[in-house]
């Protein structure tokens, strides 16, 4: 088995330059992807670990989202039919999915596909979010 204690020495003596390098060695390597930020906050975590700023990065654009119904409003049957209509649930799932509100009515779409879900519900008097 190797040194361990070895490794974190070397670890922790590591710019963050060989940092990044590092981890774009690993993730060829492996054939993995690193989480984003997951490398900065384990350095910021290592005792003697360099304080140095790093380059801004880019923001992404988030892709995907979630259309969460708040509250059901006034209409709840005809909430419950928009519903169905979005998920293909069947009328009891809807029916406890907008009593459970707040709940997640859509997740993992596209702005467009959400922007035109919260329009339909918000028509029928529903009050939602999109996250």
């Amino acid at each position: 088995m190797a040194d361990l204690a070895k490794i974190v020495e070397e670890l922790s003596a590591l710019t963050l330059l060989e940092a990044a390098e590092l981890k774009k060695m690993l993730e060829e390597k492996w054939g993995v992807q690193a989480a984003a930020g997951g490398g900065m906050m384990m350095m910021a975590a290592m005792p003697g670990a360099a304080t140095a700023a790093a380059p801004a990065e880019e923001v992404e654009e988030q892709t995907e989202f979630t259309v969460v119904l708040k509250e059901f409003g006034p209409k709840k049957i005809d909430v419950i039919k928009v519903v169905r209509a979005l998920t293909n649930l069947g009328l009891k799932e809807a029916k406890d999915l907008v009593e459970a509100a707040p709940s997640n009515v859509l997740e993992g779409v596209t702005k467009e596909v959400a922007n035109e879900a919260k329009a339909k519900l918000e028509e029928v008097g529903a009050v939602i979010q999109i996250k």
